[in-house]
């Protein structure tokens, strides 16, 4: 069976369970990873192609943008955790750049705030 077939039955849903997709592994060698992780393939040539399984070529097609690991899950349809694992091996293979998510901005000086209360009040 080619590995390009998507192993979803219409009427039974997925056929392999989603932890079958990572050999059963749960984590990944990086811990580069956060909901909000942006991630983008490098463009580099897969030289290992048949090393990759349908899934990593999948993942690799979606990730032609940058774009937050949160929204690749959504696209995909897979729980988060396994893909993860999925672009940890990615990662691993230097066919993905992962970029942490910006800080939190920081709350504005108080004093600033009530400058602009007090604007607001003479308006």
């Amino acid at each position: 069976m080619s590995d390009d077939v998507e192993w979803v039955d219409e009427e039974a849903g997925p056929v392999v369970r989603p932890y079958a997709l990572t050999g059963g592994r749960t984590s990944t060698s990086s811990a580069a990873f956060d909901l909000l992780s942006m991630v983008v393939a490098t463009g580099s040539a897969v030289s290992a192609s048949s090393h990759l399984g349908s899934e990593h070529r999948r993942l690799l097609g979606l990730m032609r943008r940058t774009r937050p690991i949160v929204e690749i899950a959504a696209d995909v349809g897979l729980p988060i955790g396994v893909i993860k694992v999925l672009l940890g091996d990615l990662l691993d293979q230097g066919l993905i750049l992962v970029r942490s998510p910006l800080p939190a901005a920081t709350s504005p000086a108080e004093s600033l705030l009530k400058e602009v209360i007090s604007g607001l009040r003479a308006l």
